[in-house]
């Protein structure tokens, strides 16, 4: 009988002594996948209206720029807010006019303390020619499959009507997206939207509009970061 409390001692001794479990690891952002293409089936009215939008967590992603360089978004905003913008491509003459709006912006939107960076479904060469007709001084990336758009819930598949128009002058959208004739990713494009994303992550300004001769101006876009910063 004597030797039970003894035995109790010991035992609580033993268990003292062992290590504590180490703590779960945080996981990482999760990071969109864009090895494969989307296959959407979508309008763009419906895209528009399923996109995120304000408090939602912008999906981090990692995308080639113009040259080749890997542009991450967790590494954009260890700096500040970010502001990101997608639009259809070099050909859309509605993308040049925004993104040369934003590039004159570019120094006030610096001085608020934010990046810009625009993404599309294009690949790096379309890119570069994108970057250098309109002078663009910040990151212009290629999200070639449309993965990156799809996490955000903008992409859409162009319809059989505007699909013969585009061929009918010249837009090939599979050599500018750099796809194969007839597979999903030729025919998939994002609807035009800018996010102003504050350094936590969160989409504080949601500027999405299925018409795509609407677009974000810059004045919206430095109010939107007024009350970011």
């Amino acid at each position: 009988m004597r030797l039970l409390p003894l035995l109790a001692l010991l035992a609580l001794a033993a268990c003292a002594s062992e290590p504590e479990a180490p703590a779960e690891p945080v996981p990482a952002p999760a990071v969109a996948d864009t090895s494969a293409a989307p296959v959407v089936a979508v309008s763009a009215a419906e895209a528009a209206n399923r996109a995120l939008g304000v408090g939602d967590r912008a999906p981090d992603f990692e995308l080639p720029d113009a040259t080749g360089d890997t542009v991450r978004l967790r590494d954009l905003l260890v700096d500040g807010p970010v502001v990101l913008t997608f639009y259809r491509g070099a050909w859309c003459p509605y993308c040049n006019t925004q993104l040369r709006d934003f590039q004159a912006a570019l120094p006030t939107i610096a001085a608020a303390g934010a990046r810009l960076v625009a993404v599309s479904p294009q690949s790096p060469d379309s890119s570069v020619t994108m970057t250098e007709r309109n002078d663009l001084g910040y990151p212009v990336l290629s999200d070639t499959g449309g993965a990156v758009s799809l996490a955000y819930g903008l992409v859409f598949r162009v319809d059989g009507q505007t699909r013969a128009r585009y061929e009918a002058v010249g837009i090939d959208l599979a050599r500018y997206h750099g796809a194969a004739p007839g597979t999903d990713a030729a025919w998939a494009l994002p609807v035009p939207a800018t996010y102003v994303i504050d350094q936590s992550g969160t989409i504080r300004a949601a500027f999405v509009e299925a018409d795509y001769t609407q677009r974000a101006s810059s004045r919206q876009i430095l109010e939107a970061l007024r009350e970011v910063v």
